[in-house]
Formats: structure tokens, sequence, C-alpha cells
């Protein structure tokens, strides 16, 4: 049984926001709000939700890495393991990720406790984590047992500046993840921060590529630009995620903000040197995603499932979000038309379903070969689906 409640999404006129430039030509429309859940209730945590999905012990199933807290206090790491299948997640209890033999903890403050990211910093091919801190700087926490029970010394702020002179520092609000960003083979930290820009750090590889150096990089790092002025993400406390959203091979950016929004940027430049030009809100069931109350979304692309509902090969990306409620929402990528077996193609597979499901009666629940929806499986919808074949394959 799937051990998450799909919920109905909160029904609301389409408010009109500001959109510029190309993005606005790409629209991302996901499928309902759910909440993520464990032992059969919605996951709440202490604080300010920070999801992720990563395979914690080793077992070849994604599981769920939340920081939690904010305001005042000290705030920690969760991990949910799967207990469930690639096809369908599933998590009980938790426990807290542990640091010099206790709890990993941050100084909480604000809307923001621990921001946390399984990344693999040094060349011992153990999983690290990268946390962001509330007060605008960030620290690695290195592995110091295995990957089937991960451990951590006792961390230490990331550095930059010729030497490490200085610790790296977005002056509050710290949303770090770990990606080339230029292309030359290292990786760099980008990062949100309260002030809603995109801060970077370039890895200069001085002394090897591994582990990152960012000697050539201020306190506060370099910003991403956008029409040709420092990117400012709508209403502040920008929360990125970085990758090829769009298919066309170059990195995009996807970005939490103050309001409870989902922001998508579309690169304009190139991989190498990413621009930005404007804006697209991305939504869940054709409304814009906006969480309520305190928000401060902060996401994750993720792929939820490996098989089963959403295709063998989960060949769309999802979405989980974070927020001021202490939830942890989760919105799927929806298959396009003619796309049967989901795995992000139209292609002689799913050619294949169609031939199988011709003229064979259908069952109540219908049939997705049922391109026009009329109750039955026939020519039309063979020629329905030539001319998706067509539009998916113009060359």
């Amino acid at each position: 049984m799937d051990c998450l409640r799909a919920l109905v999404v909160t029904i609301a006129g389409l408010v009109a926001f500001p959109v510029a430039g190309m993005a606005q030509d790409v629209v991302f429309d996901l499928g309902p709000e759910e909440f993520v859940q464990a032992g059969g209730s919605d996951i709440v945590v202490s604080g300010y939700s920070v999801p992720s999905l990563a395979d914690w012990n080793n077992d070849l199933l994604n599981d769920l890495i939340v920081g939690e807290g904010g305001s005042y206090g000290e705030a920690k790491v969760r991990v949910y393991l799967n207990v469930g299948t690639e096809a369908d997640p599933c998590f009980t209890d938790h426990f807290f990720v542990q640091s010099d033999g206790r709890d990993l903890a941050c100084p909480a403050q604000g809307c923001l406790g621990c921001f946390p990211r399984v990344v693999y910093w040094d060349e011992d091919d153990r999983k690290d984590l990268l946390v962001g801190q509330a007060n605008g700087t960030v620290k690695i926490f290195l592995n110091v047992t295995d990957n089937n029970e991960p451990a951590f010394d006792a961390g230490a702020n990331v550095k930059v500046g010729s030497g490490d002179a200085w610790d790296l520092d977005v002056g509050a609000r710290a949303t770090p993840v770990l990606v080339d960003w230029n292309e030359d083979g290292m990786l760099d930290i980008v990062s949100g921060a309260l002030d809603g820009m995109i801060h970077v750090y370039y890895n200069c590889g001085c002394g090897g590529a591994v582990p990152p150096h960012f000697y050539f990089s201020p306190p506060d790092g370099s910003y991403v630009l956008a029409d040709a002025r420092d990117l400012f993400v709508l209403s502040g406390r920008s929360s990125p995620v970085v990758m090829d959203l769009d298919g066309d091979g170059k990195k995009d950016l996807l970005v939490g903000n103050t309001d409870g929004l989902i922001l998508f940027y579309q690169n304009t430049g190139t991989e190498s040197l990413p621009m930005f030009e404007g804006y697209s809100v991305v939504l869940s069931e054709g409304v814009p995603i906006d969480l309520p109350g305190a928000p401060r979304s902060r996401p994750a692309v993720c792929h939820w499932t490996g098989d089963g509902h959403f295709g063998p090969k989960d060949g769309y990306w999802d979405l989980l979000v974070g927020s001021g409620d202490g939830k942890i929402r989760l919105y799927r990528g929806i298959p396009k038309i003619g796309d049967f077996d989901a795995d992000g193609t139209l292609d002689g597979d799913d050619f294949t379903l169609l031939v199988r499901a011709l003229d064979q009666p259908l069952g109540p629940e219908g049939s997705p070969a049922d391109l026009n929806a009329d109750g039955a499986v026939d020519d039309q919808d063979l020629r329905l689906f030539a001319d998706l074949w067509r539009a998916d394959h113009p060359e």
C-alpha cells in the first residue's frame, strides 16, 4: 500500500505573477499536492523543514534527509530510512544524524535551522554532509565511519579566500548546493540567502580539485546574473536547485522564496556560463504552488520512484518542498500524453503497449492508451499516437 496520502490541492484562483523573458515559454505543471508520511501520519518536524533524498545506508533505496529547526535553540538533521521499495517509498520512525558522538546541531535563527545536503567532499568516497547555517555560513561534516551507517566529525566552516582566510558567508540563511557551475570539471558551491541573491563560489583547484578550495572567492562570493544584473529572487530567502530541468542540456535554476512559491529560471546562456532572463511560476494541477502561513519554500528535485506508478525508469522529475509548517510536500511529474511507460520518451515500447491494447475491452478504470477518451482503443488512437510521435521526433 502506498505510504503517501494524496490530498486534494487547495482550490484557489490563478494569481497573475510578474513574468519576464524567455522563461515564460516554459511551464512546469506538476501533479497534485501530497504530504510525505512516516508511520501512517504526515511528517511534521520541529520548525522549518528542509527535505532531500539520498541513499543514506547503501541499500539502493532513496531515504529522506530532513533539516529542521528555526527561531531559536538548536536545530538537527533527521533521517527517515526507506523501508518500502523503489516503486513505493515508505518511512517509519526517524533518527538524528550523529556528529562527534552526539546529535548534529546547528544554531537556529529566524526561519532556518539546518539546511543539509549529502555530498562527496573529499577523496575517500564516503558520503559527507554540507550544511547551510542560519547565520550565513556553511559547514562541512566529514564522514568518519562508512556509507552503511554514516557518522560525522565535529564539522568545520567552509573557508574562502587566499589560504582559506575567511569563512564563506552569504549574510544569513545559507542554502548551499554542490555543483559544477562553470563546467570546468570541479565542484563549486551555489547558495541562496536571505538577501534573495544566488551566491557562487568557484573551486579554484588550488592543490587539487578535491576537496574544493575557493581561494579566489570573497566571503559573499560572486552573483548569478539575470537580465544583465544581479539575479534577485522575488521576496528574498532564495533556496536554489541547480540542474537541467527543461532538457536542453543547460543547467537551470529552480528556486524557493519567502512567499512559498517555486520559481523556474531558464538558462538562456550556456552550460559553462549560465545566464537567466525572467522566471515562471511552477504549477500544481494548473495552480501556482503557493504555500500557506510562514512558508519559506525550500525545494529539492528528485526521482521519487524508480518504477511502479510513474514508470519503470522514472523519466520525470518530482519535487519535494519543505516549509514553515514543518511538513514535507511532494509534487510528482506528470508523464506526457502517449508516454505509456513514463520513461520520458515516446518510443517503440509505447507503440507496443498501444498495439497490445488495440481493440481489447476496457475495464471500468479505462486505459491510458485510449488517447481520445471515447471508451475504446482503436485506429483513431493509432492516428493520434502517430501525430504525437511526429511532434516528438521532428527530424
